[in-house]
């Protein structure tokens, strides 16, 4: 057997594989197989196996190659999700979906994502060749300057997928602090991470109303929450074209300034009101306490729906936190009168003082009263304040101007309680898998980038969660389910082998997955190459 290579005249040549044969005493050659879709590196390697090149190779002991089954299972999934034709085909776009891969598969900084590569099969999944962290900070800047645009393709997908745009979105913001003090987006402002004296940035993400991100946004850190609904409004009006929907926002977010945009915008809102605006309604009748039950009941006023409900086992729970305040800070009080009367040098004044502030910080203001009797504090509660304080203990007010022949209470009820999607979301990007915090760069282009390429790897892993959901259930339900944790560090023990035959000569093999591997390959819809 031997290759021939035949010559065509506008095409490329047709690469054949022969054989020669006599027949009555003449020698005659057919074809066996058309080599012609080939590798050249491949047919490189039969031409010379046919030659008798390898005939006297030893062989040889197979080496672990780089681990392949964790990218090339992400790249399946965000190809079916329409985000790898989203961000293009160039090399700047191959980067950038690399480190959304990464930032499901391993999290960390630009530089340790480089060292993360060094043991993945980029170049063959992704056909990568070597990068640098200056490369990976390129595609932020990249992912950037194209966010919009890749926004608005997904989008296109989304709704072929679904058929038609979706009647409610969910909008709600977070904050996410900052190591350093240079970045260009980074203030001191309400800070929900617990970390004193960091510069933070503020994150709203847009979703549909089972949570699917849809756009995210970065403000910086001391904006406030009101501030950013109007950026949503001409994210869906005027980026991905849709003219009618119902705006969920968390209470306190959709105040007068945001309100008055959406009547602008001719739009409708669902939102909460907070406890201060709850006992302004109160004072002026036009709720009563007696309407908050179990069962949601509605009151309408100006033409502004009031969906009231009380949870009692959330109003069991306040009640129990502030017990445990109280008890704890009776504790306070014994040690430091025990303190001051061994010790005349103390001065009970000050002691005072550390146990209002202590008091003021746990919001016992004006519950607790305070005097000196001698060397002695003493304290007493005082029960009309923390009844007043508890009245409203698990009770919470929905509101909107949607139309009742549109959207019932229930429906407007449930449609609130759908935020809870989003600070799901938000906890898979700051604390959970995604891990977008704490943020390194300083950039406001990159800090953008970064937390776009969080964005889209959110996608990515809920589509990942849900196909593992369906195959395995959860582990509320069965303690044996596959989780996405689960299944990644299973595909990470998924490598490449290589099989080295002579000097110039090295032969990759992918090798048969593990039951276990082969169950969440199936459940994730994703196959194996027969070859690489």
């Amino acid at each position: 057997m031997y290759i021939s290579t035949i010559p065509n005249r506008k095409s490329p040549p047709a690469i054949l594989l022969r054989e020669s044969f006599r027949e009555n005493g003449k020698v005659k050659n057919r074809t066996l197989a058309n080599l012609s879709h080939w590798n050249p590196a491949r047919i490189q390697a039969l031409r010379r196996a046919l030659r008798g090149d390898f005939d006297q190779a030893a062989p040889s002991e197979a080496a672990l190659g780089p681990i392949f089954g964790v990218l090339f299972v992400l790249k399946q999934i965000a190809e079916a999700l329409g985000m790898s034709g989203a961000l293009g085909r160039t090399r700047i776009a191959k980067l950038g979906l690399f480190l959304i891969l990464a930032r499901v598969a391993h999290q960390g900084s630009r530089l340790s994502a480089v060292r993360w590569a060094q043991d993945h099969a980029v170049s063959e999944v992704l056909g990568l060749d070597s990068f640098e962290e200056d490369d990976l900070y390129a595609a932020l800047d990249d992912l950037c300057a194209r966010q919009k645009k890749i926004e608005q393709e997904l989008f296109r997908i989304y709704l072929r997928r679904k058929g038609a745009p979706p009647r409610l979105f969910l909008y709600d913001v977070t904050s996410s602090y900052l190591e350093g003090e240079r970045n260009a987006l980074g203030e001191f402002g309400y800070n929900r991470d617990g970390k004193k004296g960091k510069l933070q940035i503020v994150l709203g993400l847009l979703t549909d109303a089972e949570g699917e991100p849809l756009a995210a946004r970065v403000f910086a850190g001391n904006t406030a929450d009101p501030v950013t609904v109007v950026d949503q409004i001409q994210i869906l009006q005027e980026q991905f074209q849709v003219q009618e929907f119902i705006f969920v926002g968390d209470r306190g977010m959709v105040k007068s300034k945001g309100i008055t945009a959406l009547h602008e915008a001719h739009l409708r809102y669902i939102t909460a009101l907070t406890d201060p605006q709850i006992r302004r309604l109160l004072g002026q009748k036009v709720l009563q306490l007696e309407l908050f039950n179990e069962q949601v009941c509605e009151v309408e006023d100006q033409g502004v729906r009031y969906i009231l409900r009380k949870n009692p086992s959330e109003a069991e729970r306040e009640r129990h936190r502030m017990e445990d305040k109280f008890e704890k800070l009776g504790r306070k009080i014994a040690a430091r009168n025990e303190e001051v009367q061994n010790k005349p040098r103390c001065q009970p004044e000050a002691g005072q003082r550390k146990l209002q502030a202590w008091a003021e910080r746990h919001k016992l203001t004006g519950l607790v009263g305070w005097k000196l009797e001698g060397r002695r504090l003493v304290w007493e509660r005082q029960e009309k304040a923390i009844e007043r304080a508890l009245e409203l203990a698990g009770c919470y007010v929905v509101t909107t101007d949607v139309l009742k022949q549109n959207m019932g209470a229930q429906e407007v009820h449930d449609s609130y309680v759908s935020l809870q999607k989003v600070e799901r979301d938000f906890r898979a990007l700051k604390t959970g898998l995604l891990e977008v915090r704490p943020v390194f760069v300083r950039k406001e282009s990159r800090t953008r980038g970064h937390v776009f390429c969080c964005l889209l790897a959110l996608k990515l892993s809920r589509e990942m969660e849900r196909r593992l959901r369906e195959k395995f259930g959860t582990t509320d339900s069965n303690p044996h389910a596959i989780t996405l944790p689960d299944a990644l560090r299973a595909l990470h023990s998924l490598c490449l082998l290589q099989y080295k035959i002579d000097e110039k000569t090295t032969v990759t093999k992918l090798p048969q997955p593990t039951a276990n591997q082969q169950r969440i390959l199936t459940a994730l819809g994703v196959s194996l190459p027969a070859t690489t």
